[in-house]
């Protein structure tokens, strides 16, 4: 079983967030979201197997999507949670967007940050490098090189090293399971782009997520039940960047009728 920690709503409602985080990162990047969302909704945090406080997986282990997945959805059954909102970021909005297609009953609305949708050229041959050098070279450099890449600038500073923080925790193993999910990663992307969803999604990014906010205006053009948002002075880890634009403008989307 995953991790996971609960905090009650103070208005008392029913109704449930879950925050699903990217990889290499845990629950702790959604400090900003916790005091705000539990005002309005039952907040569930999830840590993905081997991150954070969850435990990490035997040896010879191989991950798939539909297992992870399937991870989050007993954590739901465990909680008796029928149906909630879904926040992913990064990984996580991968993950999430991917859960529509067995389990679109379980979800409410869903609010996606540093949403992936697909991979450029850059992205690519970050992809590559990490598959020729993830055997010789100690994990946390090589996500240390794609954390700059991926968020370059000063004002990235802060989300950059809390993902590196985070990163940190992660066993070299834990880090060869999940690469090895990349190697899939581009025809499910596609699977994503072509699947018409029935779940309201609000995309936030950061006006400066020049790997895949080109993406998401292209979709979102597609997309009937998707809205585009983004934020200026924020890159991929948008809701660190800039948390609180990032609780607002998902909260009125939330609560829209």
């Amino acid at each position: 079983m995953l991790y996971s920690t609960t905090y009650p709503a103070k208005n008392e409602s029913e109704k449930w967030i879950t925050f699903i985080h990217g990889a290499g990162g845990s629950s702790n990047i959604w400090f900003n979201q916790v005091r705000f969302f539990k005002l309005h909704f039952n907040v569930l945090l999830i840590d993905l197997r081997g991150h954070g406080k969850s435990p990490e997986s035997p040896k010879g282990t191989v991950y798939s999507y539909d297992q992870i997945i399937e991870d989050v959805i007993q954590v739901l059954d465990e909680k008796r949670i029928q149906k909630s909102h879904f926040v992913g970021i990064s990984l996580g909005s991968i993950l999430i967007q991917k859960m529509l297609f067995k389990h679109e009953n379980r979800v409410n609305k869903i609010g996606l940050g540093g949403a992936i949708l697909n991979l450029n050229f850059q992205s690519r041959m970050l992809m590559f490098f990490g598959k020729l050098t993830q055997s010789i070279l100690p994990f946390i450099w090589i996500y240390t090189f794609f954390a700059y890449v991926i968020m370059p600038y000063k004002n990235h500073r802060k989300s950059r090293a809390i993902f590196i923080r985070e990163a940190k925790k992660i066993s070299q193993d834990e880090f060869k399971r999940w690469y090895k999910l990349t190697a899939t990663i581009l025809p499910l992307l596609k699977k994503i782009r072509d699947y018409e969803a029935k779940t309201p999604i609000l995309y936030i990014m950061g006006r400066e997520d020049y790997m895949f906010l080109p993406f998401v205006k292209k979709i979102i053009q597609h997309q009937k039940k998707s809205l585009l948002t983004t934020l200026s002075d924020s890159g991929h880890v948008v809701n660190i960047d800039q948390p609180d634009q990032f609780n607002n403008n998902l909260l009125k989307f939330l609560l829209k009728d």
